[in-house]
């Protein structure tokens, strides 16, 4: 049986795993592709093909961390730094919160949303400070072919990821097109979606302590 980060009380509990270890590999990945993008801005194009924006940044991810020894180690000033910076811009994260709250978003105030949309930062920031150690000079990220319509406004692009010590895993990102380009709002790794995954999460806490409840398990785990 498989197990994934559960929300349990009033804290985000994580249970280990090889899958879930693998996909916080993948969202360190993720963060080092979209860290790349502002290092050679001028080598990719949001506004292009995605598989090929997709591929140039993943390309220099590997580049990025051997050459950052403290977001490597796990450094959280620096990663929070580099995602501010680096990553945000690349992301809807206000989109992927949304769907991961489902219909509860609609019942949130702006502030509510607000609140949610930062607590949900600190989290995939936790995240990537505790998966960037697992990426070495070993890890691989290979674009696959491309299968969809690059016309479409959203957008699967298909990947493989492989490190040592384990097979290849499949990595897909969801992008959606945007007046500033593509932009990433969901990953999926050997089946799990992030948002799904959750989603799920969110809805027990919800039904548990409300909104404000959800945003006060999220922060208290991210101290």
């Amino acid at each position: 049986m498989i197990s994934r980060p559960a929300l349990g009380g009033t804290a985000l509990q994580s249970s280990p795993s090889r899958l879930i270890s693998w996909f916080l590999t993948a969202c360190a990945a993720l963060a080092l592709c979209l860290h790349a993008v502002a290092a050679q801005a001028q080598a990719a194009d949001p506004k292009g093909e995605p598989n090929k924006f997709v591929e140039t940044v993943g390309n220099q991810a590997l580049q990025v961390v051997k050459e950052s020894e403290s977001i490597r180690k796990g450094d959280r000033a620096a990663i929070t730094a580099a995602v501010n910076a680096h990553i945000m811009p690349y992301v809807n994260l206000e989109k992927t919160t949304r769907l991961a709250a489902g219909r509860y978003w609609r019942q949130a105030n702006e502030e509510q949303r607000q609140k949610l949309v930062d607590a949900f930062k600190g989290t995939l920031v936790r995240t990537y400070s505790g998966a960037l150690s697992r990426v070495d000079a070993k890890t691989q990220l290979t674009i696959l072919p491309f299968r969809g319509d690059a016309n479409a406004d959203d957008v699967v692009v298909r990947s493989s990821l492989t490190q040592p010590n384990g097979g290849p895993v499949g990595v897909d990102y969801r992008l959606e097109k945007t007046p500033d380009g593509w932009k990433i709002y969901d990953l999926n790794v050997e089946g799990i979606w992030l948002i799904q995954n959750y989603r799920n999460q969110f809805a027990q806490q919800i039904e548990q302590g409300g909104i404000d409840g959800l945003i006060q398990a999220l922060n208290k785990q991210n101290s």
